[in-house]
């Protein structure tokens, strides 16, 4: 029997990695699955947790008001250490670009411990855009000895920086969690999530809005806000639906520039069933988040992406999304095209999502049991 080690420390990380852990719970017999958290995010953290059912094994606990990248990457990678020494994992999983991936990447490293990465190869090629993620995937690249690509796009990022063994086009998890999820929600009924949801017209059309990166903090990220205004004062037939995240760079500008404006709905951060649930219902999304570029285009759902620059280009070249940036006019424009022209929306709706089936779990279980066999 295998040890096999998942360290994660965010709720994207614990979305993606849910059903990978569910698929290779099955496998019981063969592998002896533990779980890691760092809590380097709690609360959004838990509620992920709970919703899919996955109790940690450890918990380092290392979220800190306002800690710095210094103090979360030494805290997390000297916990780690001491973890993997109890673990003694044969195999440790680390999913995307956080500083807990890195650290964990690192850790095994350390310890002489195989790595798969999970969403390996994504690039943006700009070392400070999205920050610090750009450089954490980049440098785990160069850690891991196994690679989880969910596109070509992504294999071929990898292979130009020399990373051609152990790569695997598999799809993203992320669309096994979305189907998922969306599965749970139809079991339990729909009646606890408009009860939620109570001051939302459904029956206009919902713009939902997620916005929180560094690199938008500031003058962009009043040019996002300012955007808003503009499209809800354009359009009388629609709604937006932002959960604000909690960090006081967002917080605070979002309250005060959008706070009591008709029909722009300012909600305190939303756990994954009811995020879900708000992108099943939504015309289209404007995010500068990761994840939802990949989950809403399994739903018919086109995406603005409100940043300069995105590692997930695979979706830009399929129509599933387009790039905006944080360019007030832009942002307007391109929202205003959707709303009101139905080919258009029909073009981006009903384009082909590249990020996968829903069975990437299961593929990369498959493939894992072969070379923790040899």
């Amino acid at each position: 029997m295998k040890n096999i080690l998942f360290v994660f420390g965010t709720r994207p990380e614990a979305i993606k990695l849910a059903p990978l852990i569910k698929e290779f719970t099955k496998i019981g017999s063969s592998f002896k699955v533990k779980v890691c958290v760092t809590s380097q995010h709690r609360e959004m953290l838990n509620q992920t947790l709970d919703f899919f059912k996955i109790k940690p094994d450890y918990d380092l606990d290392l979220m800190r008001p306002n800690q710095s990248l210094f103090e979360i990457t030494a805290a997390s990678l000297t916990g780690l250490g001491n973890i993997f020494d109890d673990a003694r994992p044969d195999l440790v999983f680390v999913q995307g670009d956080t500083s807990t991936a890195f650290t964990g990447a690192l850790a095994g490293f350390y310890k002489k411990v195989r790595v798969a990465h999970v969403e390996a190869g994504l690039r943006s090629n700009h070392k400070y855009s999205p920050f610090p993620e750009e450089i954490n995937r980049t440098l785990v690249s160069h850690l891991a000895d196994y690679h989880f690509a969910p596109t070509e796009t992504a294999r071929g990022n990898l292979a130009r920086e020399g990373i051609k063994k152990n790569v695997y086009v598999v799809g993203n998890t992320v669309i096994d969690a979305l189907f998922f999820g969306l599965n749970v929600i139809k079991a339990e009924g729909e009646k606890d999530y408009y009860r939620f949801f109570r001051r939302v017209d459904f029956s206009k059309k919902i713009i939902l809005v997620t916005g929180h990166r560094r690199e938008n903090f500031g003058r962009p990220f009043k040019n996002i806000c300012a955007s808003l205004k503009d499209i809800v004062t354009a359009c009388a037939d629609i709604e937006i639906v932002y959960p604000v995240h909690l960090n006081p760079n967002v917080r605070e500008t979002a309250q005060k520039l959008l706070s009591g404006i008709s029909r722009i709905h300012l909600l305190d951060p939303v756990d994954y069933a009811h995020l879900i649930y708000l992108m099943s219902k939504s015309y289209f999304v404007l995010t500068d988040s990761g994840g939802i570029q990949e989950e809403a285009p399994s739903l018919g759902k086109p995406v603005l992406v409100m940043r300069e620059v995105t590692e997930r280009t695979e979706g830009i070249y399929a129509g599933t999304a387009i790039l905006v940036g944080t360019n007030r006019r832009k942002i307007v424009t391109e929202s205003l095209r959707l709303l009101k022209e139905k080919k258009a929306y029909r073009k981006m709706s009903c384009a082909v999502n590249p990020y996968g089936d829903g069975k990437t779990s299961r593929k990369i279980a498959d493939i894992t049991k072969k070379f923790l066999a040899e």
